[in-house]
């Protein structure tokens, strides 16, 4: 692995890693905004590909800058990493918060994706999750620690959990316990609660996969299938299980698809 930095035009200084040889492969996290998120994924495929992951800003050691956390900002901060790491055209996968911001970076820069991956992800606001995260936001404001235990409650689905409590240990751990920590976070909700993909579809006619899972409840199913709805061109894959956090649970089965969507032209 090859770590290097990266500076936005705003001054965030945004930690980044490189790991593996062959196509560029950028895979971009959701609202927790760590590249630590893609581990499993990254040991996955990185004899296959050349997977780039950075932390986002405000996050694990990842400077701010000075402009307000949007969408549209953090798209413009995943082409950033692509600059600075010297890929001009890549496969480009978000996850979650950060499948908006691949939407938006494939609208506004389509030339830098060459193909695109959508993994439980949203095209448009729904009124479960405006609900949710609504109540996330005030959980986070007067409680940290809960606001953290439930994340990972509702993210991992309950029996892999159980089989692997360390992981919620260590959420609960991390907390955003200190205020900087929690407007971070905070902010992050409005960019994900603000995100509204429903224009400029049209630019998103590369090679595209939507993945999901079955019994995702943070970000359900039905987003994902109002997804394939407005991209019929794409692949589309809706596993079994594995919670909102498949690309953990299930890596084997995300990597096979995310295999599927490299070798796609």
């Amino acid at each position: 692995m090859t770590a290097f930095g990266v500076t936005t035009d705003d001054g965030a200084h945004l930690l980044a890693a490189r790991e593996g040889a062959g196509p560029p492969l950028v895979l971009v996290s959701g609202l927790g905004g760590t590249a630590a998120f893609w581990r499993p994924v990254v040991a996955a495929l990185a004899g296959e590909a050349e997977v780039i992951t950075f932390s986002q800003r405000g996050i694990a050691g990842s400077g701010l800058g000075s402009h307000p956390v949007t969408i549209d900002r953090l798209a413009d901060d995943v082409a950033a990493v692509m600059a600075a790491a010297g890929v001009a055209r890549a496969t480009v996968i978000g996850h979650s918060t950060g499948g908006c911001m691949v939407q938006a970076l494939a609208r506004r820069a389509p030339e830098r994706v060459a193909r695109l991956g959508l993994s439980g992800t949203w095209l448009a606001p729904s009124r479960f999750m405006t609900a949710l995260f609504t109540t996330r936001r005030r959980i986070l404001a007067s409680d940290p620690d809960a606001y953290a235990a439930l994340a990972a409650l509702s993210s991992y689905p309950p029996g892999w959990l159980e089989e692997n409590f360390a992981t919620y240990e260590a959420a609960v751990d991390t907390a955003p316990r200190c205020a900087s920590a929690r407007r971070v976070v905070d902010e992050r909700i409005g960019a994900l609660l603000s995100f509204d993909g429903r224009s400029g579809l049209d630019a998103l006619a590369m090679p595209a996969l939507i993945i999901g899972a079955q019994d995702d409840m943070v970000v359900p199913a039905f987003l994902q299938r109002g997804l394939a709805a407005a991209l019929p061109h794409a692949r589309f894959v809706m596993l079994s299980g594995g919670g909102h956090f498949f690309p953990r649970t299930r890596t084997a089965d995300f990597a096979d698809a995310v295999r599927a969507l490299m070798a796609s032209d």
